[in-house]
């Protein structure tokens, strides 16, 4: 099975040398599966041409806002809505999450609730009650689009997991992330969070994630029969 990454963001240089860019952390999550991959960096303006060559398709996380006013975003966009129309599979993942919901119809808005960073809790309806995840972000759905159902929330993300019947499934965390990376991204970026977000992520990390679960939810949401 052939899986697109559309990777919207890098790795920080200085964390790429020992976790690889943002294509390889989604190999490792579904490292297994058999998958055979291709990336596409999308936020270097790098757009698949068709949505058929591929089984599927993963969009990844990024530091930039779904809303802001970036080049690649519209043709981002304009693809995975011929995408969803096409029925090819799409998992979105943070940023991945955003972008499908804002092509799709809905809103996406820096929340004015601040950060949610670190090991967080969700409850995701259907496959896992209570799901412990690694969260990196301060935007969130706002609305969803038409034809998302929300089946995952958390006590700071209303609409932290979207399904779009068998067409998408994406979620407002990092499964992909481990929290080495995490705790190694904090130090490598001071001054961008809160003082009390960052000790509350830190203690944090040492809590054991859900992300095994979720990346079999997501390669079983891939190899789902669909007609």
């Amino acid at each position: 099975m052939k899986i697109g990454i559309l990777q919207a963001g890098h790795c920080p240089d200085n964390l790429r040398p020992q976790y690889g860019d943002y294509d390889e952390f989604f190999k490792r999550f579904l490292a297994g599966n058999d998958f055979e991959y291709a990336t596409y960096p999308v936020v270097d303006g790098v757009i698949p041409d068709n949505p058929g060559d591929m089984d599927g398709w993963i969009i990844t996380g990024s530091k930039f806002g779904a809303y802001e006013d970036h080049d690649w975003i519209p043709p981002l966009e304009k693809f995975l809505r011929d995408t969803y129309a096409a029925a090819v599979p799409i998992v979105g993942i943070c940023f991945g999450h955003q972008i499908l919901a804002q092509a799709l119809g809905g809103k996406v808005e820096k929340f004015d609730g601040g950060w949610s960073v670190g090991v967080e809790s969700y409850t995701l309806d259907g496959h896992i009650e209570e799901a412990q995840l690694i969260a990196w972000h301060q935007d969130q759905v706002i609305e969803p689009p038409p034809g998302a159902s929300v089946v995952g929330t958390s006590a700071f993300c209303r609409h932290a997991a979207l399904a779009y019947g068998d067409r998408a499934y994406t979620i407002q965390p990092h499964p992909e992330f481990e929290p080495g990376f995490v705790s190694r991204l904090i130090e490598s970026r001071p001054g961008i969070l809160p003082e009390d977000v960052v000790n509350k992520a830190i203690t944090s990390l040492s809590r054991e994630t859900s992300s095994a679960k979720i990346a079999l939810h997501v390669a079983e949401f891939f190899k789902r029969a669909r007609y």
